[in-house]
């Protein structure tokens, strides 16, 4: 997977995360992992999970936190 498309997916991921930080963390958490699992396309939350999913480091600590709760779409 190309490098540029991983800078896209943790930016925008670093995002949803800025917005929700404001919030109690356990609720920005669940906000962040809701908001990539309403409207990123399965194939996006397939790449992420492939990219950050062995090494979330790069991720903002709150999506590292919500890591876990991003469905991972069936494979078609």
């Amino acid at each position: 997977m190309r490098t540029d498309e991983a800078t896209r997916l943790a930016h925008m991921s670093s995002q949803i995360a800025t917005f929700f930080q404001a919030w109690p963390e356990d609720q920005a958490i669940a906000a962040i992992a809701g908001h990539i699992n309403q409207f990123w396309a399965p194939p996006m939350r397939r790449d992420f999970i492939a990219l950050f999913g062995a090494d979330p480091a790069p991720l903002h600590p709150l999506t590292r936190r919500a890591l876990p709760l991003i469905r991972i779409p069936a494979a078609r």
